[in-house]
């Protein structure tokens, strides 16, 4: 039926062309057109739409729009057949092994979860069963409880038993095409065990160090990157957790509890640094030449009794009246933490160039770690100055760690390391081995992430940091840090919150200088001055170390 009511024939000529059919019109079917007399002279044609009689509207080939349609319904199966295969195959191990499956939680109710052992294989998590035959997991003593989490048949999971949750299941192996036949399966495969780096007896001593405060503290092999403490306070009695008669009413009480023993403060509580920050301000002025370690700057004498001012606000210090009238050069500064100097460097570097060598240690993203990380921050970066500053107070304010700085007691530990390294960052891990006779079993070597810094730099880092544990003046700020008979290096923080209460106290550090083994951090919620708490504990964890490990 064309537009105006009247009937038209069509027919398919050729490959898709259109022509009209014989006899089309409005006359009969099979009809001829009447012949014309002699003499006559066609009636000119009408364009379409003229009339009612034998007009034609002009018509679409009919083969461009089955093609149109046809290319359409392709895309559209192509886009539906992507997407099933992405979640078929590309994420079918992550949703069968996802730790919510309803069929991963029926799993670990009948199946005996592979032990956790420290690196000298004590026990630190194993499975047995209880009366109605159900696993029912196991925890050594709470000093680990942060680290390896727990595994409940009500709440779920959390640390490593959550992150290593398939594995240790027995649900994935090292073959990534046998994966996806696994759901087929009636049994999974044999769980798998982790072996840690972590030292049990320095993670106890560790928790025992910290006693009644809130606080963390993270240990490592600045050379290997394998974590040898993480510890948090307050800890959790993961077992309670894990066992069904105590499960909720333990739970129930750790979430009521104000000071939050389940959070993991090592890797997800994020704080003010203070000073400890100025070694990542170190990295970036030397690193981008805008310091030397023989820099001064004149007007830094007076601004210790004066403030310095920037943009109308004015940066005090003054806290280390021992220096007078001398306008002291890198390792100087840092000896006795000097905010003026490290607010002078921090503006002469620029804000671009301190966040983007900050990145280079891990900032603005999640450390690529065995557990989830809280992301560190220079600044907020809503700023429009360079960087994401607001504007130079708070440049210069972050560049002796307050401001908007805000840090994870894992990443200092791991700005120390990169420092004892000789600027290479290695890659922090915790689980050293899976183990057992599943697929999957395998051990977890080392692995470089970036180089941050020359080897020149990271050395003059190392003299200063060593002065300011061992330096006369140092002293005064880190007592109690120094190892006995070991090189120690090291820097302190007093990381002011405002407003009343104690600020949080800090020191991250090295030993042996010249052959480092262990880097450390040491934070302490409302501590006091770095030199107070954090600078004796670390100290005495550091001496821990060498009396389980020898001195070189």
């Amino acid at each position: 039926m064309s537009a105006d009511g009247t009937s038209s024939g069509i027919g398919l000529a050729g490959a898709g062309g259109m022509t009209e059919a014989p006899g089309s019109g409005t006359g009969a079917p099979g009809a001829t057109a009447a012949p014309r007399a002699p003499g006559a002279t066609a009636a000119p044609s009408r364009g379409p739409g003229s009339g009612t009689g034998g007009g034609r509207r002009a018509m679409r080939p009919i083969g461009a729009n089955v093609f149109r349609t046809g290319l359409a319904l392709a895309c559209a199966f192509a886009v539906l057949a992507l997407g099933a295969g992405w979640w078929q195959v590309a994420e079918a191990e992550h949703l069968a092994t996802a730790p919510d499956n309803p069929a991963v939680i029926a799993l670990a109710r009948r199946t005996l979860r592979g032990p956790i052992v420290d690196r000298q294989g004590a026990w630190l998590a194993r499975s047995t069963r209880d009366k109605n035959g159900e696993a029912v997991r196991t925890y050594r003593d709470t000093t680990i409880s942060p680290v390896v989490g727990y595994a409940s048949r009500l709440f779920g999971t959390s640390g490593l038993e959550r992150a290593y949750n398939a594995q240790l299941l027995g649900l994935i192996g090292s073959d990534p095409l046998g994966g996806l036949t696994d759901k087929f399966k009636l049994a999974p495969r044999a769980p798998l065990g982790l072996k840690l780096a972590l030292d049990l007896r320095l993670q106890g001593a560790a928790v025992k160090a910290l006693g009644t405060d809130v606080g963390a503290v993270v240990m490592l092999d600045p050379i290997t990157g394998e974590i040898l403490a993480l510890a948090s306070t307050p800890t959790f009695d993961a077992t309670a957790i894990a066992n069904p008669d105590t499960a909720v009413k333990a739970f129930t009480t750790l979430r009521e509890d104000p000071k939050n023993p389940l959070l993991p403060r090592a890797t997800l509580g994020r704080y003010v640094p203070g000073s400890v920050f100025k070694i990542v301000t170190s990295i970036a002025a030397l690193d981008t030449r805008a310091v030397t370690p023989a820099t001064t700057f004149p007007e830094q004498p007076a601004a210790e009794k004066t403030g310095l001012l920037v943009n109308g606000y004015r940066i005090r210090d003054g806290h280390h009246p021992q220096t007078g009238a001398t306008a002291l050069d890198f390792t100087g500064a840092t000896e006795v933490s000097c905010n003026i100097w490290f607010a002078l460097a921090g503006l002469r570097t620029g804000g671009s160039a301190l966040v983007s060598t900050a990145a280079e240690l891990g900032f603005g993203a999640p450390i690529p770690f065995d557990l989830p990380t809280a992301i560190s921050r220079v600044t907020s970066g809503k700023g429009s100055a360079p960087g994401g500053f607001v504007d130079d107070v708070e440049l210069a304010s972050a560049a002796f760690g307050q401001g908007q700085t805000f840090v994870t007691p894992l990443q200092m530990a791991l700005v120390a390391a990169t420092v004892a390294n000789d600027g290479v960052l290695m890659k922090p891990h915790l689980v050293t081995a899976l183990t057992g006779d599943g697929p999957g079993a395998r051990t977890i070597n080392p692995e470089v992430w970036r180089r941050v810094i020359g080897v020149d730099d990271a050395r003059a880092i190392q003299v200063a940091m060593q002065q300011a544990v061992e330096g006369p003046l140092g002293r005064l700020f880190t007592s109690g840090a120094k190892v006995a008979g070991v090189p120690t290096a090291g820097k302190s923080g007093t990381a002011e919150l405002g407003g009343t209460g104690e600020p949080h106290s800090w020191f991250i550090g090295f030993a042996p200088v010249d052959n480092p083994k262990v880097a450390i951090a040491v934070l302490v919620e409302r501590g006091g001055r770095g030199g107070e708490r954090a600078a004796p504990l670390a100290g005495a964890m550091l001496t821990k170390y060498f009396e389980l490990y020898g001195k070189p």
